[in-house]
C-alpha cells in the first residue's frame, strides 16, 4: 500500500489546480475504503487493516499540516481540523479492538462530510 503523505505530496505537486478537491478526492477514497471493508468483512482483516491504515495516514497529515504549517485557514479551523483528527485516531483504535461494520459509519461519514465541504465552491465563485 502506498503511503497516503507520499501520494499527496507526488500528485499534489504534478496534476492538481485545485487543492481542496485533491484533498476531498483522498477522503473520498479512503471512505470508499472503509466502505468495502464494512461491506465484506466484519472482522479484523486485510481490507479492514489497510483501510483503517489508509484512512489514520491521511488524517495524520492533515493533522500535521494544520499544526505545523500556517496555511492561512483560520485559527478556529486549523484546531477543528485537529481536534477531528484526534477524535479519528481514537475510533480507529475503538474499531481495531473490537472490530464491527457499524463502527465505521463514523469515519465514512466524515470523510463523505469533510469531502463535500472541500468540492463545494465558497458564495460568489465564478465556476
Amino acid at each position: 500500500m502506498r503511503n497516503p503523505a507520499e501520494a499527496y505530496g507526488k500528485t499534489a505537486n504534478m496534476t492538481v489546480s485545485d487543492p481542496r478537491e485533491f484533498e476531498g478526492s483522498l477522503l473520498i477514497k479512503a471512505a470508499s475504503k472503509l466502505q468495502t471493508a464494512k461491506d465484506t468483512c466484519a472482522k479484523l482483516d486485510p481490507t479492514l487493516t489497510e483501510a483503517l491504515l489508509y484512512n489514520r495516514k491521511l488524517w495524520s497529515v492533515f493533522a500535521t499540516s494544520v499544526v505545523e504549517h500556517d496555511d492561512g485557514l483560520p485559527k478556529e479551523i486549523r484546531e477543528n481540523i485537529a481536534n477531528l483528527s484526534v477524535f479519528i485516531f481514537k475510533q480507529t483504535s475503538a474499531i481495531t479492538s473490537q472490530p464491527t461494520p457499524e463502527k465505521l459509519d463514523t469515519l465514512i461519514n466524515i470523510n463523505r462530510q469533510i469531502a463535500a465541504g472541500l468540492f463545494a465552491r465558497p458564495a460568489g465563485s465564478k465556476d
